[in-house]
Parts: C-alpha cells; structure tokens; sequence
C-alpha cells in the first residue's frame, strides 16, 4: 500500500473548504478520502477520523473543539460537515469515571455539539476525545486484521509492527474501549499507534499527513510480514468454470431467495423478500471447492464493525436439494442464540434469523440484504474478508475469531444498529418487477412509479436508444435501483435471457407487468395477413411468454406475486380500423384472467389494467400513438392537439388520461390494496362502452 498524499491535492482541498471550515477540517476532509479510497483500509461506512481545533462561542471566546467523524458517512465521499463539531473540553473529564452505559454516554456527547442539527458522531467520539493527539485515523485495516484473527495474534503484530505500537485485547466499543485506549495511550505515550485486537488500527499525529502516513506506514509492515510468512498456495485444480457456476446460480438463486423470505403472517404482504447479490469470482470458487473450504468459510467477521452488513456467521448448503433444510436450519439456530444471548431485561428486538452470506460448492457465495445496495456492501466486506483469511491460511495458521457473547452484544449494540439506514416502509422496497414495453410512455410511466416507491425495476425493451435513454434518466434518480434488459417477448430465448438476466442481477421476480404492444390501422378487408401476425406475435404470444416464463419462476421462488397486464379499452369496446389490436389484445386479455385461474394457488394475484388512448409520459411519445395517431387524425380531420381534445372530451370526467394514471392502477393492484385477482380496472374517465362486462 502506498500513500496517496500529494501537496497539490491537499492545497486545492484547503483552498475550496478553508475559508468556511479552516484549514484542519479541509485537510482532515482529504486525507480521510485518501483513506476511504482504498478497500484495505475501510469499507463501506467503515472507520472514523478526526481533528482537533479552536471554535468561537456565541461572544466571541475561544474554545477547543473536535470534529468527529459523524455516524452514516462514508469516508470515500465525506465533505467537511461529514465531521460532527463537539465542545472538547466538557468532554475531556468523563474519562475519570469508571463505568458508563451507552445512552447515557451518547447523551453526554450529543448534548455537547456545536449544532443541535448536526448529525450523530461516531461512538467512537470518546475514543478520539480522550487521546491528546490533533489528527487520529481509525481504520480496520485487512493486513492488521490478518495478524491479530490468529491464534497467536498478539505475538505477530508485535513482530511486525515493532515495540512503539500499542497492542490493547479486544474490548467492546463505547465508553469502554475509549477508557482503555486512554489508559493504555498514557502508560506509553511515545507510541505512533495502536492495535485493537480483531477490531483494527488507531494512528496519530499532529498533522494530517502525519496521522495518515503512519497508517499506510504500519500497514505496509503488516503486509510485508504476512508477505514473508506465507508459503505459496498449492496449486488447485478448478473443477467449476465460471459459466458453469453462473448456469448453477441461475437455477438456485429463486428458491434460495424463497426460502428467506420471512413470513408476516399477513395475508396480502405474506412474506419480507431479500434481493440476492452472487460473488461468482475464481476465489469463491476455489474456496467453496475445496477441502478445506468450508473450515475457512464458516467462521466470524473480520471486525465486529461488519456484523450488521454479515450476520456472526455465513451458511454452509452442500447441493441444491439441501437448500431448504439448511435455510430452514440456519433460521431455527439463530432464533435459538438469540433466546439464549439476549438479556432478559432490555431484551432487543430480535432481527430477522436469515443468512446474508451463503456459499454452495459449485456456485461461490450468494450474498442477501433487504435492498440490492444492502447485498452489495454484504458482497464486497465478504470478498475483503475472503482475501484475509487466505492470508491466514497461507501462514499456516487458522483463523480465530471473536467468542459469539461478544458477537452478539455487537451485532445488538444500538449504535451499531442505527449504522444500518431504514429502508422505505413501503411494501415494495424489498421486491423486484419486470416490465415489458418499458421505453414507451405507458411502460416509462410505470417504471417511475414502481422506482419511487422503492421497487427494484427490470425495465425491458427492444434495445435501441428508447431502452439506453430511460436507463439514464431513471440510473440518475435510482442508482443501482433498474436494470435494463434487452429483450423481444416474441422470442422465446430472449424472454428467458432476459428474466435470467433478472435472476442473476437480482435473484428472482416479484412482479411482473406485460405491457409491450403494437397496434395496427387497416379494415378487416384491406388487412394483410403478414400484418395481423406480426400484432399477434408481440401482442398475443409475447404475452403468453412473459406469462408463462414468470408462472415458473413464481412456483420456484414460493412466495407469491403480482401480474398486471396492461390491456386495452378496446377489448370492451372495439374501434373500427383497428381489428388487429382490439382481437390481439382481448387474447391476450383472456390468457390474463386463465392465469388468474391458474397460478392462485401459488398466491399469485393476476389483474388488468384497460388504459383509453395515452399519448405520451413527458417528453417520451407513446410508439402505438405514432402508428394510429395519422390515421385517427385524418379521419376525424384533427391535429395532434385537437386529437388529444377529441380522447378527453368522450368520457364522463373530461379528463385527459396520462401515463401516471395506468401507473397509479397498477400500484393500487401490486400494493394488494384489495384481495383481488382476475378483474380489470378501467383508466379511461368512464366509457360506457367500454366498462368489463
């Protein structure tokens, strides 16, 4: 590991936050980006910094102050307001008491910041309080987590590090770590740094480069050590290819995620679903393959800082016909620890007993969270994790981890807990949903709606500059949150590429809604036989596809779902000229309600939503009103304005019917507001003639 640091960058970074934040606060902000940058220091939230300074009270008065890495920011992306402002000297006192719980500490420190609104520091705040230093750089270094996980860890980090640093056993976070990192600071005072055993590093200095150097200093001894005591890994032979493990995945990924899912006990919202994330690489691989595989594989996290993103262990399943029994397993054993750890009084409220790590001999390791961001972090803290205890192998030694009361008193730890950021209490946070047509207005309008409240979105589409441009608009929005996929439903291999694209991305389907269509304008006697079987083959059979392909997913993955197709008012009540659509579209109508019939007893709930003309979602035009809009104009001798009139003054309201409407439909049907299944909803400002019947 080399440092970062350059003079220019640190000049450019005190030049744009300086004059508001001073120049300790601008260089604190770069050089803890410097640290944030790189994966072998911190992940994710992950590690603390902070700087000493002097503030100026209401009159005028000096007075010392600590700007503390506040709780949710990230040290990659911090800005200066990232380091919550404390009064230092009140502070200062607290480390001669002996004891003090954690409320009652996260009182005394929240009470003492500068700003009422400045958001909640670290829990480390004490640490950094009672060291005297001006810069301290908190990390949770992979190399330094190398040394102390072993069996003779304290032993290594002493002959790697040499006599000036610290080396303090694990203590529980809070204000009893900061107690003891204090009194050990104090008996050797001419130490550059501190290890806390299966916790991390502590560095310091007077300045920022110095605090910062120090610790890509003592890391670079801890790599060089581990370097110079590792044997070369035996040579292994790879009996999976990659491919062949993505194929494997793609068949067990929607009955893991079916089998994690968690029963409410509410019957139109059955189940919390998790998004599934694979860490399908060649370390995985030879991991989960070989013998020693599952030895290293199931044991504790790095650092206790990764228990709320992990879980205190990872799932062994041997083959896929064991996945049921050892989900089943894994959640019985967690329930059980859980009534055996927890504290009668004060008792927490337990969490969900899912794994957030799998891995499977064939497949590598599958990685869950509520939300695809979740599994993300998940995956990249267990790839870092995997990096380090094959270091450790490859010193011959084993890994060791913390005692599972100390996991648990971590992993229940409330300020450890408000780390994990509430996701959105709507029930479609934690589902995924594919959508057909999904670059036209009505697909566009529907795909924003799902999006916002908070539904992973598989927007497919012809590929083209339709798809490319709704994947950035709606990226720039939801990052992470939609998935373009290419697809032509009248093709049956790209409908199954497309939802395994879904499966691989996001471990299964939840909801699915066929809204591709073409329409067609010719009388029945001019009407070309080619025609009417290209509206057939997007309209009537892509629909069968989509349906059929979802059917099989759904009864994999066992936990219900929703289908709303977007059908038509001219179903009801057909148009002249337009007999290729109105007969495509009632077939397709029909194959709707026989799966209502069909897949209810899966708990999958089927409707319809029967849209009258939609012309365009902003400025995304509808492609059916490009084909008919020439025609219907001309017959009626309208312009495209006149046109839209035309649409809104034949129904009862006199409303103008947009994409947002089909889309408020649909979430009134997939947010199972009613217990429904095989109707229709009318978007169309009442039309008579066409009202279900």
């Amino acid at each position: 590991m080399k440092s970062r640091w350059s003079d220019a960058e640190a000049e450019e970074f005190v030049q744009r936050y300086g004059s508001r934040w001073g120049e300790r606060l601008a260089l604190r902000t770069y050089t803890s980006r410097l640290l944030g940058a790189e994966k072998g220091l911190v992940l994710h939230g992950g590690g603390n910094t902070s700087v000493k300074d002097q503030g100026r009270d209401l009159l005028g008065r000096e007075l010392p102050v600590i700007f503390i890495k506040a709780t949710g920011w990230d040290l990659a992306t911090i800005e200066p307001e990232g380091h919550c402002g404390l009064e230092l000297e009140p502070l200062r006192p607290l480390s001669t008491l002996d004891a003090l719980d954690e409320a009652t500490m996260v009182n005394a420190v929240c009470i003492r910041r500068l700003h009422a609104d400045s958001p909640a520091p670290s829990i480390e705040a004490l640490l950094h309080v009672f060291l005297p230093h001006t810069f301290i750089d908190h990390t949770h270094a992979d190399a330094i987590l190398a040394l102390t996980n072993q069996p003779d860890g304290a032993t290594l980090v002493r002959a790697a590090l040499g006599e000036r640093v610290i080396i303090l056993p694990y203590v529980h976070p809070g204000f009893a770590l900061a107690r003891a990192v204090a009194v050990a600071h104090a008996a050797h005072p001419e130490a550059n740094g501190m290890v806390l055993m299966h916790h991390g590093l502590i560095t310091w200095g007077e300045s920022a480069r110095q605090a910062y150097e120090t610790t890509i200093d003592l890391v670079n001894r801890a790599e060089s050590y581990i370097a110079t005591h590792s044997r070369a890994p035996k040579a292994l032979r790879r009996v999976t290819t990659i491919a062949s493990a993505r194929e494997r995945y793609l068949d067990a990924a929607p009955v893991i995620r079916g089998r994690l899912a968690i029963p409410t006990g509410d019957a139109d919202h059955p189940y919390q679903r998790f998004i599934l994330l694979p860490a399908i690489t060649r370390e995985t691989l030879n991991l989960v393959d070989s013998e020693q595989g599952r030895t290293l594989a199931i044991t504790p996290p790095l650092t206790t800082d990764h228990l709320i993103r992990t879980k205190h262990l990872p799932l062994w399943i041997d083959d896929h016909d064991a996945i049921p029994t050892a989900i089943a397993g894994y959640q019985s054993a967690y329930r059980e620890r859980f009534d055996r750890l927890a504290d009668l009084e004060g008792r927490p409220t337990p969490f969900d007993p899912s794994p957030r790590v799998i891995f499977m001999p064939g497949i590598g390791a599958i990685c869950a969270g509520r939300t695809a961001a979740e599994a993300e972090i998940t995956r990249d803290i267990l790839l870092q994790s995997l990096t380090v205890k094959n270091q450790i192998a490859a010193m011959n030694s084993s890994y060791l981890g913390l005692d599972d009361p100390e996991l648990f008193a971590m992993e229940y730890f409330p300020s450890q807990v408000r780390k994990l950021r509430p996701i959105s209490a709507h029930a479609l946070a934690r589902q995924v949903a594919l959508v057909t047509g999904a670059a036209g207005a009505i697909g566009a309008g529907i795909c924003r709606e799902l999006l916002a409240q908070g539904c992973h979105v598989a927007a497919a589409d012809l590929p083209g500059a339709g798809l490319d441009s709704l994947a950035e608009e709606f990226n720039r929005h939801h990052p992470g949150q939609l998935l373009p996929v290419a697809m032509d439903v009248t093709q049956p291999e790209s409908v199954t590429a497309g939802f395994a694209l879904v499966v691989e991305r996001w471990g299964g389907v939840d909801i699915l809604i066929p809204n591709a269509g073409l329409a067609h304008v010719a009388g029945l006697d001019t009407l070309k036989l080619a025609a009417f079987q290209k509206i057939h083959k997007v309209n009537v059979e892509g629909t069968l596809l989509v349906l059929a392909e979802s059917a099989r997913l759904f009864k994999r993955q066992g936990t219900g779902g929703d289908v709303v197709l977007i059908s038509t008012k001219n179903v009801f009540a057909p148009g002249a000229r337009f007999g290729a659509y109105s007969a495509t579209k009632a077939a397709a109508h029909q194959l709707a309600r026989i799966a209502s019939l069909e897949l209810a007893e899966f708990g999958v709930r089927v409707n319809m939503v029967a849209p009258d003309g939609v012309f365009a979602d902003g400025a995304r035009p509808s492609g059916l009103w490009a084909e008919v809009g020439p025609d219907r104009m001309q017959a009626r001798g309208l312009d495209a304005d006149g046109l839209q009139e035309y649409y809104r003054n034949r129904n009862l309201l006199k409303a103008r019917i947009t994409a947002q409407h089909v889309a408020n439909a649909v979430l009134f049907f997939v947010t199972r507001q009613t217990p429904t299944t095989g109707a229709t909803l009318p978007v169309d400002g009442g039309l008579p003639d066409a009202t279900p019947r």
